[in-house]
């Protein structure tokens, strides 16, 4: 009972965030789209990501084990499944990312501090770096379309993780004023995505819950199996393959409704496919972390 009350205290915000932007698009009420996501996006996601990475304290052999086994699983998991979308006909640019990339920010960190403490924060927060880097890079390059490497770089999410990960890499700091200000900014990030993505649910299309649904399944039970996998074959600590688990394991992102919006693929199917995976973690998420701890 205490698993799935700290899960459900977890998942409540998405959803009553999620429902307060279905009540403002309900009201009549205006809001722009494009011009949140180009906030959130460009500012308050890479402050975000940068100050999380930069705090994390972490032995430097834990986190290049780690690190490596997160990269081999996304990879695991993309190649996977681009060959099932490819099979069923479905479009790349709209699921692809989706079906590979969770929601490892605003819910696996506070999972995983939760269940495994301070050190499982820091393991989480590797992870969390390595799905960012790959999300914001091969992850854009799909949603876009294809096009050139330059304007994935000049993406200010991935130039902040960069950053953060040199100074988690040298034990810098920034000053605190410094710091202080960007944790700031950076704390406009989750609730805008959450509010803009009730904006999206409250014009979901009727008929794309079912299909929803058995992506979100089919993803879980390869995350699950593909991070122990992982894990266990690159000799991570029991601790440390439980994290990746996790992390892999949780709900489609916000981040993914708002690339898609960004790019032009089908913003509305990727938000019925966040709404539905992220319901069906209240019950998952639970029976998960049972099984690891």
């Amino acid at each position: 009972m205490d698993l799935f009350l700290k899960v459900a205290e977890a998942v409540t915000p998405v959803i009553v965030l999620a429902a307060a932007g279905i009540i403002w698009v309900r009201s009549g009420l205006e809001y722009s789209v494009q011009f949140v996501t180009r906030l959130t996006m460009s500012l308050g996601m890479p402050c975000l990501v940068f100050v999380a990475l930069m705090r994390t304290e972490i032995d430097p052999t834990q986190i290049r084990a780690l690190g490596l086994a997160s990269a081999a699983g996304y990879g695991i998991l993309t190649l996977g499944a681009a060959g099932l979308l490819a099979l069923a006909g479905l479009s790349q640019r709209t699921y692809l990312g989706p079906a590979v990339f969770g929601n490892t920010g605003n819910l696996g960190l506070p999972l995983a501090l939760f269940a495994f403490g301070p050190t499982g924060f820091d393991y989480a927060i590797v992870v969390f770096a390595v799905m960012v880097l790959w999300s914001f890079t091969f992850g854009i390059w799909i949603v876009a379309g294809g096009g050139g490497v330059g304007p994935l770089l000049r993406e200010p999410i991935v130039g902040a993780t960069l950053l953060g990960l040199l100074f988690l890499w040298q034990g810098w700091h920034l000053p605190a004023a410094m710091t202080n200000t960007l944790e700031l900014t950076g704390q406009m990030a989750i609730p805008l995505m959450l509010l803009t993505l009730g904006v999206a649910v409250a014009r979901l299309r009727p008929g794309g819950i079912a299909l929803a649904a058995l992506i979100s399944a089919l993803k879980l039970v390869a995350c699950i199996a593909t991070g122990w996998a992982v894990g266990s074959l690159a000799g991570l600590a029991p601790e440390a393959r439980a994290v990746l688990v996790l992390q892999l394991s949780t709900p489609i992102a916000v981040t993914s409704y708002m690339l898609a919006e960004k790019y032009g693929a089908d913003a509305q199917a990727v938000a019925g496919l966040v709404v539905v995976s992220t319901a069906m973690s209240l019950v998952a998420l639970p029976l998960l972390l049972a099984l690891l701890l």
